[in-house]
């Protein structure tokens, strides 16, 4: 790791005018930061329309309507952008960059949220103090209110993690900002303010709302401790799912919660999110309906399936594993007509970066190094790509960040499968927020796509015409 004030050195030129020209003066609020590049970004869009706005970029193909609408460029989404053979870029830097110009929290080397959320939001790598004057920030709105601790604890220990995160971020929306100015009126040009001030509300909240979740669930009676102003967000985190003790769990999540907070629009829990904002929902009523879009097993569910598989994989093989012994059995689950989990991706033609982040985390650490599980996980690595390959029906035969992430998490006792996916839903909160906020800033419409019949479609494709 790079320290913070040589980092800049360390890139290629034209890397170091980009980060430098990202940075502002460390005494810059959030807030005061984010005013001054709307107006940029007001004129960049205005630009757009008013000289490309009859400009084709893509045509659609019925394939790409009755096909989930995979590769349509039919979105605005400006604080990530993914390219199939590259990965994630964050306003243009990669994760690696990331890793080594985001500060850290004090004592740590990973990425924490707080630096990527203001990178998200304003499209600049913030000073130490900046992060840290927005973790204190984060701290002191992090308590929940009463009312919905009270519905977290009245819920049945049952009821799906997911579902009751849903229920608790819905219920949120009583103290919503946005939503009160909007019924005493407000200006247009006023709808960010009261956005952000929502959306900043969520992300504080976030882990303790997740945290009570998890000690209701899995361990009833253990009492949660106070949040801790000298923490950041994801230790307060750790701490409050009773992990605080567990250095190198708490500096995976962070880098996790990191790095998995956005992956640009098109996913289902960010369209989701994008879509309800549109109608001018306040951010908790927007993002629970993300949570629940990213509850379904085709997207947030994929981390608990790896593990499942890579865990049935460990009975059946042993500790001791040839990669020829891993090759029989990618084939057996592929002739068994199932997938194999934590590999492909709807748009990454090429390994997840996220997934190469992670495995260079577990290449640090000798408890990893060591344990079975995370090992299994490396040697299959080593094997699947060849076999999808060969296998010949997946477009994308390399690792996505599934691969690795759930089996992270039961190496280091984190082992309830159900609540992985809340963990990615306190993650991806990062990137909704900041569209939210930017979507109001910009003055986005509301979205509305055109739908047609199947017959409709056909007479569309026989005509020619669109």
């Amino acid at each position: 790791m790079f320290s913070r004030a040589s980092s800049l050195r360390s890139f290629p030129l034209t890397l170091r005018s980009s980060l430098a020209s990202k940075r502002l003066a460390s005494t810059k609020s959030l807030k005061e930061t984010i005013e001054e590049v709307i107006p940029v970004k007001q004129a960049h869009l205005k630009k757009l329309k008013t000289e490309y706005s009859d400009v084709s970029i893509g045509d659609v193909k019925v394939g790409n309507v009755i096909g989930g609408m995979r590769g349509l460029r039919a979105m605005l989404w400006d604080s990530s952008v993914l390219d199939p053979e590259e990965g994630i870029r964050f306003h243009g830097l990669s994760i690696p960059d990331c890793q080594s110009a985001l500060p850290a929290a004090p004592g740590g080397k990973e990425i924490i949220a707080e630096s990527m959320l203001w990178l998200l939001l304003t499209g600049q790598v913030p000073s130490a103090e900046q992060t840290r004057e927005l973790s204190r920030t984060l701290a002191e709105k992090g308590n929940l209110p009463s009312s919905v601790a009270s519905l977290i604890d009245s819920l049945p220990r049952t009821l799906h993690p997911m579902t009751q995160l849903g229920i608790g971020v819905a219920a949120l929306n009583h103290d919503s900002s946005f939503q009160a100015a909007y019924e005493k009126g407000m200006k247009k040009s006023e709808y960010w303010t009261y956005t952000l001030d929502d959306s900043l509300n969520l992300v504080a909240r976030l882990p303790a709302l997740a945290a009570r979740i998890y000690r209701n669930v899995y361990k009833p009676g253990a009492a949660l401790p106070d949040i801790d102003p000298d923490l950041d967000l994801v230790g307060n985190y750790s701490r409050m799912l009773g992990y605080g003790d567990n250095h190198d769990l708490t500096e995976y999540l962070r880098l996790y919660i990191s790095i998995h907070g956005d992956h640009e629009g098109g996913n289902a829990s960010a369209h989701t999110a994008h879509l309800v904002g549109s109608t001018l929902s306040d951010p908790y009523l927007s993002y629970a309906a993300a949570l629940y879009a990213l509850a379904g097993p085709l997207h947030g569910l994929a981390n608990q399936e790896v593990l499942r598989w890579q865990l049935s994989m460990l009975k059946e093989v042993g500790e001791e594993v040839s990669h020829d012994i891993i090759r029989e059995y990618l084939w057996k689950t592929l002739k068994s007509g199932q997938v194999v989990p934590g590999y492909g991706h709807g748009v990454l033609r090429s390994p997840d970066p996220r997934f190469i982040a992670l495995q260079k985390f577990c290449d640090s650490k000798p408890e990893l190094l060591n344990s079975p599980i995370i090992q299994l996980v490396k040697k299959t690595y080593e094997v699947a790509p060849d076999v999808l390959k060969e296998h010949g029906k997946t477009k994308n035969p390399y690792p996505n960040v599934d691969a690795a992430s759930g089996c992270v998490l039961y190496h280091y006792g984190l082992t309830e499968f159900k609540y992985y996916t809340v963990i990615f839903g306190v993650s991806r909160a990062l990137g909704c927020v900041t569209q939210l906020v930017w979507a109001r800033a910009l003055g986005l419409p509301l979205e509305r796509p055109k739908s047609y019949s199947l017959e409709a479609i056909e007479q569309l494709a026989n005509s020619g015409s669109a």
